[in-house]
């Protein structure tokens, strides 16, 4: 009898109160754009994978017009920072941080992420 061999996906983790939790895989991301996904607690997050297959998670709710619209936002980079502008009034959030580049008293909240396998016969 011969098996199936193991198909080794991955799977896009945020860290949620010192614990990790499976956002969503790895291949629901398109390098370059976001998605919203929705976190136990009801909170929005925008999720991002650069160009380099590095994700991002912030919350997706722009601070400026109270809209849940961060995801749907043009990805870039300042000083090799990588930011995403709110495609309404266009300020640019540090992916990493959560700060605004263009406003420094406003931030979002930023979260750790980490990509892990996620195993599939």
């Amino acid at each position: 009898m011969t098996m199936a061999p193991e198909r080794i996906d991955l799977r896009v983790e945020l860290l949620l109160d010192q614990r990790w939790f499976a956002i969503c895989d790895l291949t629901d991301l398109i390098p370059g754009r976001g998605v919203a996904a929705l976190l136990p607690d009801g909170t929005q997050v925008a999720v991002f994978l650069d160009r380099a297959g590095r994700p991002y998670a912030i919350d997706n709710r722009d601070p400026f017009t109270g809209a849940y619209v961060l995801s749907r936002g043009l990805l870039g980079s300042a000083d090799g920072r990588p930011f995403v502008a709110s495609p309404l009034l266009k300020q640019r959030f540090d992916l990493e941080t959560g700060r605004c580049l263009d406003d420094e008293t406003v931030t979002v909240q930023a979260y750790a992420t980490r990509m892990e396998e996620a195993v599939a016969a």
